[in-house]
């Protein structure tokens, strides 16, 4: 059999597929990238907005579409299956499976049995990894599900409360990809700062980092979904000074307005947002400041649109993404009424980008003339593109290199220009 698998949604349906292909593998089933080929596809999906659950109903039924022509099984897996497994069972009777949040292993071990259809209780926890990865970098699950009860987020009903994974089963993942030749180490979770509560008693971040940092090779560490209520000094200086840990901090605030974070459900107010990131570059001076803006919530009105954008003007991010609320049944701003209209608020968020871009212009244009580690992802022809610490894979920019260097090494590069998203550099010499 061969199989195809099509990943939608965030970083930690990534971590859970390179898994599941890596377990399909070693049973001795053929992973096909090219979906042409594939006897079965597999779809990971995304429940948590609407235009998320669109693109995953959209590949089902695009894949679905291709039955007529070949014989095909499709199969659905994950988040949008969790949340609506049901309705889903009723209305695609063209798709040949539904399988809900669950251990990779199960996976493939239903997909072997020929058990296509499975719901139960979520479970996002899984110990033994098995990782196949082609990219430089890897990201890697060290927990999932939320105890937050944010109005407007729908992930703990599908993912359930945080859950972590040891350390141990993370320093054997991260060991295995290092030996494998991954040079970047990504860590997600819902909310990585409340790491190992669940099964430590205490945030334990920190300490995952410094057992990751003393791992022999060379790679780095990165670390994402910071969320502002729970970051303490602690974790900002395990993340500014601990080995090998990029000092890159992805703090999704989601408003720069008092009112709308309390309709959100969000605890700290902005005066707290700006204090704690004037503590993080304080503590960290050469740290990066990544976050996302949600336009558009209940309660949202064209005065704190204005609030937000000039806490964005004031605190000077590096980094910005921002989307636009959905309503998400059986969330607590579901039914709430709406204050903005969709496109008023997609107004807004063109402006908030344009804003964000200005800002990252000229803090981008402050680097040229300094000199950063690289690591090379891909060569176009005879120049190559990396990304040094500013920037997370996906969803940043990245630095347009001179020469043609190998991927997955590591170069010493000068920053010779600046844009609002990118770097061009100039290589110095190649280390690794």
């Amino acid at each position: 059999m061969k199989i195809g698998i099509k990943t939608i949604g965030c970083a930690k349906n990534e971590a859970d597929m390179k898994n599941l292909e890596a377990i399909l593998s070693k049973e001795g089933i053929e992973i096909v990238y090219n979906t042409d080929f594939a006897d079965m596809i597999i779809i990971d999906t995304c429940g948590f907005i609407e235009e998320a659950k669109i693109e995953s109903i959209d590949t089902i039924l695009g894949f679905c579409s291709l039955k007529k022509e070949k014989d095909l099984k499709v199969i659905a897996v994950g988040c949008l299956v969790q949340r609506y497994y049901d309705e889903l069972y009723k209305d695609l009777p063209e798709i040949d499976g539904l399988i809900g949040v669950t251990p990779p292993e199960k996976v493939a071990a239903l997909i072997k049995s020929g058990e296509y259809y499975y719901h139960s209780e979520p479970n996002v926890i899984y110990e033994e990894c098995h990782r196949i990865d082609s990219k430089p970098y890897a990201y890697v699950k060290i927990g999932d599900g939320c105890d937050r009860q944010c109005s407007f987020c729908s992930i703990p009903l599908f993912k359930g409360i945080s859950k972590s994974r040891t350390i141990e089963s993370i320093e054997k993942e991260v060991k295995q990809l290092v030996e494998n030749g991954t040079k970047e180490i990504v860590l997600v979770s819902q909310d990585t700062t409340q790491y190992g509560t669940d099964i430590y008693g205490e945030k334990s971040l920190p300490l995952l980092l410094k057992r990751l940092g003393t791992l022999d090779g060379e790679f780095w560490i990165r670390v994402l979904y910071l969320h502002p209520d729970h970051i303490d000094f602690d974790i900002i200086e395990s993340i500014g000074k601990e080995r090998k840990v990029l000092p890159y901090y992805d703090v999704p605030i989601q408003s720069g307005s008092d009112r709308v974070l309390k309709y959100m459900g969000r605890t700290r107010k902005t005066g707290e947002l700006a204090q704690l990131f004037y503590e993080i570059r304080s503590e960290v001076p050469e740290s990066v400041l990544r976050t996302t803006i949600m336009l558009g919530h209940p309660g949202e009105t064209q005065k704190t649109i204005k609030e937000t954008f000039a806490f964005i003007k004031d605190v000077e991010f590096d980094r910005l993404g921002g989307f636009v609320y959905s309503p998400e049944d059986g969330t607590k701003s579901y039914g709430l009424p709406m204050t903005m209209s969709k496109e008023k608020a997609k107004t807004y968020m063109e402006e908030l980008l344009e804003i964000q871009d200005d800002i990252s212009l000229i803090k981008n244009r402050l680097k040229i003339g300094e000199t950063f580690d690289v690591l090379v992802e891909e060569v176009w022809g005879n120049k190559s593109m990396g990304r040094s610490y500013h920037f997370a894979p996906e969803v940043d920019g990245c630095v347009f290199l001179n020469e043609k260097i190998k991927p997955g090494k590591f170069v010493k590069c000068t920053v010779k220009d600046a844009y609002e998203h990118d770097f061009e550099g100039e290589i110095v010499n190649e280390f690794a």
